[in-house]
């Protein structure tokens, strides 16, 4: 048994997701604590914009990711006439794309758990002589941990899911783009039932793992 179909395309997924979800950690819990503390024109446009990957196709992700970071977008002609560098078919390209799908599900969770802190203790930090930015990380963010944790934990099986937009922007290479899902599509296609099945399990098997972990995190946050 050739082990390297099932190892390369689960450590590439792994890679990708994982990469894709500290990004979208990272952009999205600020993001998720600026709307969720402050009024401003554009507000609910903002929020919107963050939202909107959830229920769009993958394949408008994917061609806007085209037209933005493809070798003459808007951004991908600057980055790679000045530096040389290409995200179109490689798995950067496939971090892109996993994390813009994934996004929402962390901006969203991150946002509703802010939402559920007394502001009341945010206010009495503020009059112990905390600034904004110590509020927001020994108040506001530890109070808020749990709800974080689990939508990053859904938007890294989100990410590892991921099948359309990254099909669009970095291909489908064996042993360089191609990541779980699109091994399956890739099996399927050639009528590698064993493959396929093999690779649907553990996929399934994964996801389900993060599932029912999340959603012991939020049981037992609301306790």
């Amino acid at each position: 048994m050739n082990y390297s179909l099932y190892s390369k395309p689960l450590l590439l997924t792994l890679q990708v997701a994982g990469l894709a979800t500290i990004f979208v950690a990272m952009t999205g819990v600020p993001l998720a604590y600026l709307i969720s503390r402050r009024k401003f024109w554009g507000r609910e446009w903002l929020d919107a914009f963050c939202t909107l990957p959830l229920v769009l196709p993958p394949t408008v992700l994917g061609y806007y990711l085209i037209v933005v970071w493809g070798r003459h977008g808007w951004l991908g002609h600057w980055l790679y006439q000045v530096w040389g560098i290409s995200l179109m078919f490689t798995w950067q390209g496939a971090v892109l794309a996993s994390a813009l799908v994934s996004f929402p599900l962390i901006f969203k969770s991150a946002r509703a758990a802010f939402e559920e802190v007394d502001r009341n203790l945010e206010n009495v930090a503020r009059t112990l002589g905390l600034g904004e930015g110590a509020v927001f990380w020994w108040v506001s963010l530890p109070l808020a941990l749990r709800g974080i944790v689990a939508g990053t934990m859904l938007a890294f099986a989100r990410a590892m899911g991921e099948f359309g937009a990254t099909l669009m922007i970095a291909g489908n290479l064996p042993g360089k783009t191609q990541t779980l899902s699109l091994a399956i599509y890739a099996a399927v296609q050639a009528g590698n039932d064993t493959l396929a099945l093999t690779l649907v399990a553990l996929t399934s098997s994964a996801c389900i793992l993060i599932l029912v972990t999340s959603g012991k995190i939020l049981t037992f946050s609301l306790k």
